[in-house]
This record gives C-alpha cells, sequence and structure tokens, in this order.
C-alpha cells in the first residue's frame, strides 16, 4: 500500500488528501495477457506515472528489441539474487546430487535458467525428443523469458531446455510436455518462505505434473524465530502508547480506539543486522514450521510452540528466519538467519553440513511480526506459549498471554471496520517527535490551533474510512466536526465550490510516499503536480508548506550493496555476462540506475563527504522541470561505490524548519547511484561532479557523475 496526504488550508478552509493505490513487489509484478486474437502474444505490464499519479498498461511484445524489458527487470532482485554466490553453489551441489542420471526435470520460476542449466549440465542432456533426458522450465514474466533464451543460446543450452512462458499451473501433461516429470527445481521463495505462492505451485506440481515418488530441490524448509525485545520495533507499530510521550497534546489515536491507525498484521522483511545492539534475545532460536517439497504440502496448519525465555524483558517482536535442505541426505543448506545465529546449530548442530557464509543480499532478508500493543512482558525462564498459523501465502502468530486483549483492541472497531492500515515507518513518523514539530499534522493540526479554520479533507482512496477517523481524531482533540467537509470521491480537480468561492492561503502537504513501498525520494513529488493544479483556487499572497524541496547527495563507502548490483560473469560455469545491462549491473559496460534503499540497512556504510545541495524545487511556482549540479569533495578515506541521494523539505520560507529524509534518518529510504567502478580514495583525496536532470512531464530524475 502507498500512502499520500496532502492538505489544503486557509483560515477559513483546509483540505486533506489521503490517497491509497499499491505498487508491485521486484520479483511479483503482475501481468495481464490478452486473449484476443487482435493481440494474441501480447502481455501488458502497469507502469504508474509518479507526478500524476496516473497508470497506463505498457505493451510488452516478444517481438519487440532487446532494449525493451530493460526498464522493468532493471528494479527487480534478478540481479541480487545471481550475485548470491553462496545459494549458487548450494543449489548447484544439491542438483548435481540429486540428477544424477537421465529424466525429465521441471523447473517453475526459471529466471535466467540458472537452475535448468544446472540440471541439463548434471545429466548431460542430448537433443532427443524422449522424454527422458529434459529439462522444462516455465517462466511467466515475458521480459524474463527474452532474457532466459539469451542466457540459453549463449551457454549452448537452447537445445536442451524447453522453455515455457506460462505459470506452472497453466502447464499441461500431454498438450505442453509428453510425461510428467521426475524431479522439481525451484526457487519461488520470499523472505517470509511462502509469500509468492510456494504451497500452491508445489500442490498443483504434486497434483498434476510430477510422477509418484519424485525428487526435489530444495527437499524441505524449516522456519525459525526468536523472541526479541526492541523499542525500534516497538515505534514501528504502536502509535498509541507512543504518542503519549509527545509534547505538542495532538492525539492521532483516539483511546478506546487504539488500532483506528494500524500496520498490516503480517510479518514484515527487515536486515535485523542492522539494528545490532538495539536488539535484546529474549530467547534461544525456535523452530515453528516444516514445509516438505517432496510430498504435497498443506494449505492450512497451526502449531502450538512453547518458548523458555532466556531474559527479563519485554517481547516487543518475532524474529524469524528459514533454513532450506537441498538435499534428502541433508548435507546442504541454505539460511537467511541473522548473523548473530549460528546456523548448522538450528539444524542439529550437524557439523558435517555445508552451510555457506552468506553475504549481505537485499533479496532475502529476516521477517519481523511485531506483538501487540506495549508487548509481552516476561521474566527469565518463564515459558511463552506461541500459537502459529500458516495459509497458503503467509505465516502468523498470537500469543496466548495476549489473546484476550485482543477483543479491547478491536471492540470499537468490529462493526464499521473503519481501521486505516500504514507501514510500520509511517506509524513510527507520526509518533516522532522532531517529526511532529516540523510538520504538526496537516488538518487535525490545523483545526486544533485555530479554531475558525474549516477544513476540507479529502480521501479519494479511503472512503467512508476517512470521514470516520477525522471524527474519531476530532472528538478525541475537542474540536468540531462542523468545520470539517470530507470529500471521498476520486475528484480530478477541486472548483472554488468546494472551497465556498474563498480563495486558499496556506497550503500544507506532506508530499511524499513512505519508504516501505519502493519509491525513489523524487517520486513523491506529485504534490508539485496537485498544488500546479489548484492554481488558480491559490490566494496571491498564498503560503506554502512545505514551500521548497532540496535534492541533497553524499558520497557513500556501500561494499556489500555494490557487491550485490556488480556485473555478473560466469556463475557455476554458466555465462551470464549478456544480462548486465538488461539487469542494471555495475559495471563498464552498463549503468545502474538509481535505486531506493533504506541504507542504514545496506550492511557495511560510512560517508566519504559533507552534503551537497544538487538542485532545488520551488514549489511556490508551478511544476516544471529543472536541474543542477554540485562538486563533491571527498573528506574521508575509503573506496567511493556510489551516492545517496535524497529529498530534504524546506517547511517555511525563512528555511527555519527543514526536515531530512537523509541516511541518518531510519524512517525513509533513500536513492542510491552506484558507481560503474568502485573508486578509490586515497590520502590526497579528490573530487567528483554530480549532475541531475528533473522532468516534470514523467517524473523521474536522471543523475550521473564524472
Amino acid at each position: 500500500m502507498r500512502s499520500h496526504l496532502q492538505t489544503l488550508t486557509r483560515t477559513v478552509s483546509v483540505v486533506r488528501t489521503h490517497t491509497v493505490s499499491t505498487r508491485p513487489s521486484p520479483k511479483t509484478i503482475n501481468n495481464h495477457r490478452m486473449s484476443s486474437n487482435s493481440t494474441q502474444g501480447l502481455m501488458f505490464q502497469l507502469k504508474v506515472n509518479p507526478i500524476t499519479g496516473n497508470s497506463e498498461w505498457v505493451v510488452i511484445d516478444e517481438q519487440v528489441d532487446d532494449a525493451s524489458p530493460k526498464p522493468m527487470l532493471a528494479t527487480t532482485s534478478y540481479l541480487d539474487m545471481l550475485n548470491d554466490s553462496v545459494r549458487n553453489r548450494a543449489y548447484c551441489k544439491a542438483i548435481d546430487k540429486t540428477v544424477s542420471k537421465q529424466c525429465h526435470v521441471l523447473d517453475i520460476g526459471s529466471g535466467t535458467g540458472l537452475l535448468s542449466m544446472m540440471a541439463a549440465r548434471a545429466m548431460s542432456v542430448d537433443t532427443s525428443s524422449s522424454s527422458k533426458g529434459m529439462v522444462t522450465a516455465c517462466e511467466s514474466y515475458l521480459p524474463m523469458v527474452k532474457l532466459m533464451k539469451k542466457v540459453l543460446r549463449a551457454n549452448n543450452m537452447n537445445s536442451k531446455i524447453r522453455v515455457f512462458n506460462k505459470r506452472s499451473d497453466e502447464l499441461e501433461v500431454g498438450v505442453d510436455v509428453a510425461s510428467r516429470a521426475d524431479v522439481l527445481v525451484s526457487e519461488i521463495l520470499d523472505s517470509e518462505l511462502l509469500g509468492e505462492g510456494l504451497i500452491p505451485s508445489l500442490q498443483h506440481a504434486h497434483d498434476k505434473l510430477l510422477v509418484e515418488n519424485y525428487r526435489t530441490v530444495p527437499y524441505k524448509a524449516t522456519t525459525y524465530g526468536q523472541l526479541v525485545e526492541s523499542t525500534y520495533l516497538w515505534e514501528l507499530h504502536d502509535l498509541y502508547n507512543h504518542e503519549a510521550n509527545v509534547a505538542d497534546g495532538i492525539h492521532l489515536v483516539p483511546k478506546g480506539k487504539e488500532r483506528i491507525l494500524r500496520v498490516k498484521s503480517q510479518q514484515f522483511a527487515m536486515h535485523c543486522d542492522a539494528l545490532g545492539g538495539e536488539l535484546r534475545l529474549l530467547s534461544e532460536p525456535f523452530k515453528i514450521f516444516e514445509i516438505d517439497f517432496w510430498k504435497r504440502p498443506d494449505s492450512h496448519g497451526e502449531t502450538q510452540v512453547h518458548i523458555k525465555t532466556t531474559n527479563d524483558g519485554t517481547v516487543h517482536a518475532v524474529i524469524s528466519w528459514w533454513v532450506l535442505q537441498l538435499d534428502e541426505e541433508g548435507k546442504i543448506f541454505y539460511s537467511t538467519s541473522p548473523k548473530w545465529i549460528n546456523s548448522p546449530s538450528t539444524n542439529n548442530g550437524s557439523s558435517s553440513s555445508d552451510y555457506g557464509t552468506r553475504d549481505w543480499c537485499d533479496h532475502w532478508k529476516q521477517c519481523v511480526w511485531f506483538t501487540k500493543g506495549k508487548g509481552l512482558p516476561v521474566c527469565k525462564d518463564e515459558d511463552v506459549c506461541m500459537d502459529a498459523a500458516h495459509t497458503d501465502i503467509s505465516i502468523s502468530y498470537e500469543f496466548n498471554a495476549q489473546s484476550q486483549r485482543s477483543d479491547v483492541d478491536h471492540h470499537d472497531l468490529s462493526t464499521q471496520d473503519s481501521h486505516i492500515t500504514l507501514s510500520p515507518e509511517r506509524i513510527a513518523i507520526y509518533g516522532d517527535n522532531d517529526w511532529r514539530v516540523s510538520i504538526v499534522f496537516l488538518s487535525v493540526a490545523v483545526a486544533h490551533v485555530s479554531k475558525s479554520s474549516h477544513v476540507i479533507a479529502m480521501f479519494p482512496g479511503l472512503g467512508d474510512k476517512g470521514s470516520q477517523y477525522l471524527q474519531a481524531v476530532a472528538d478525541e482533540n475537542g474540536y468540531s466536526m462542523d468545520r470539517v467537509q470530507v470529500i471521498n470521491t476520486r475528484k480530478h480537480q477541486l472548483t472554488m465550490n468546494d472551497t465556498h468561492q474563498n480563495k486558499v492561503d496556506l497550503l500544507i502537504a506532506e508530499p511524499f510516499y513512505f519508504g516501505a513501498e519502493g519509491m525513489l525520494p523524487w517520486q513523491g513529488l506529485q504534490f508539485w503536480s496537485k498544488r500546479t493544479m489548484l492554481d488558480s483556487m491559490l490566494a496571491e499572497d498564498v503560503s506554502i508548506m512545505p514551500c521548497k524541496g532540496i535534492l541533497k547527495a553524499c558520497a557513500m563507502s556501500l561494499p556489500d550493496l555494490w557487491r550485490s548490483r556488480r556485473a555478473l560473469e560466469n556463475i557455476e560455469g554458466f555465462d551470464h555476462t549478456m544480462v548486465n545491462t538488461t539487469l542494471g549491473a555495475c559495471g563498464p559496460s552498463s549503468e545502474s540506475p538509481c535505486f531506493p534503499f533504506f541504507i542504514w540497512q545496506c550492511g557495511e556504510i560510512q560517508k566519504l563527504s559533507d552534503t551537497y545541495t544538487i538542485m532545488e524545487f520551488d514549489f511556490l511556482k508551478p511544476l516544471s522541470s529543472c536541474q543542477g549540479k554540485a562538486k563533491i569533495e571527498f573528506t574521508e578515506e575509503g573506496v567511493c561505490h556510489g551516492f545517496a541521494l535524497w529529498i530534504d523539505w524546506v517547511m517555511d520560507s525563512t528555511n527555519d524548519i527543514v526536515m531530512s529524509t537523509g541516511p541518518d534518518q531510519r524512517y525513509w529510504k533513500q536513492g542510491v547511484k552506484l558507481l560503474a567502478e568502485p573508486l578509490k580514495i586515497g590520502p590526497g583525496r579528490c573530487s567528483t561532479v554530480i549532475e541531475a536532470h528533473f522532468d516534470s512531464s514523467s517524473g523521474e530524475l536522471s543523475v550521473n557523475n564524472r
């Protein structure tokens, strides 16, 4: 979910807008295939203009040139995954052990075809038309299918592997393939394990595509968890108790409606190693679920886990990860555990097992599940009972000691379903003292401070929930809803009729999307577009908050991030150099685009320069293209891997109130522009120039250095 808040205010009128839409995740981009004859073989992908908010379907055609997939694939996690050498090596060893003779191998979610090529090599597949000694590769994402075919041709594997641009549940034995497969190889896992449809895919393959007594790589997966105390994690979900400590007197969460603003009840992917000493471990690791790949998994499962605590404290979250056993014998493993976990110990301490030391990578993180409210108080050696459940796509937890409080949490919402779901970072922002001082809180704050204000609140993405929320907050903060007019429809343009023929004297906005949804900082400039549309309604002396956005940058050492995005060469004996340009790899023959990252979670990091202004976005004027540059002087020795870019929001015309979203701020993602090759900064130091150009029609910002 993406959230956007905007407020139009005057001494007699305020407008607040909250829009909500969805954005596909990097590895699971939704595609729509048209079935009519006129569009046979075409696939469409949704593209969103970050400035206008408008969406359009982009045609992905099998016959178009190789340049077409570049912008789609360069922002996915494929490159990061292919740079995970521990993963690649584990799969290669397991496939070599499992595919030991001529057979039919099915590869689900083939990507570049790496696992298919490993299987073909393991059994020395010939070009016979026999169903024995063959590899069937399924990949539903057309741009990746096109890239896979290039990889197969470059490695002389195109005649040994049959590629189907289909989901595996669209594959039919007797129609697409002559027989069922003997071996299943797959990598359809997310950080939570189940989110990419692992269970439904395994179920369909078991029922329709595989022989009896089939073999699989991986063989099984086991999820583990650990109880932790962390103030930071608590602040990411409990706004009601968090804002009890703020001094502005505004309550965004009314008493008795503690979950009216809340995070979704799900696990959230996070690099938990970045929290370091801020985490206090309250238990040893414990086993939760075991998912077998070699037999048909159940869609739903429940288990009760008894956990003995190791310290006094408050359980704010469960951190979880998974361990893959890739071979049947139990010698080859891959783990997504945090670094404080000794991986073999979570697998019966088998010292002879093959565990590689995993480098930092972004495609698989740990997961965080928040406990309710202030958390669960525990004493050392206490037996804590946790109920765990999984559906076919997710895993959830419930503590018995907290289940009795769930009725209290929901008693006022059960009939109205009036809660608003936000990201964890957004919840934490709203409880942050510095943030509240900078922006106060839009229409709530204006109505609270100015008793003569009239508020026009627009919630086009929330419908009646917006009205219900404002009513609850009005009651809590002691102002009348008589001064609040709510517009729930998606109006393309406000008119003077909406402001009772009054010009707007004050425009207040929260002009950016929160970082958890993969948006670059400048892709929140939709506010500038909306302000331009309202130009005729603004008073001559209108005040606009924020009045300016400043694009900032600094040089960074990011060895772990750069390593995960570096150009590919040979992966377990298979040439992948031809994918680098398409996947946006860092290298002399390709240019890496800007990516959004929580820099503080990017492994080893170091600032190598002061902060510089690249250019400014003047919100006092209508939307326009602009450009700028800055000379970056290095102040520290080290290795520069790229630059962090972000926007500082200037809230007032005197530049006294500035809200930064830079690398030191955890709640926002920054843009990262990686260098083609790392630059060593010696004692003499040096400098470089960053240039940026903002295109107001597309909302895109191009960044170059020289």
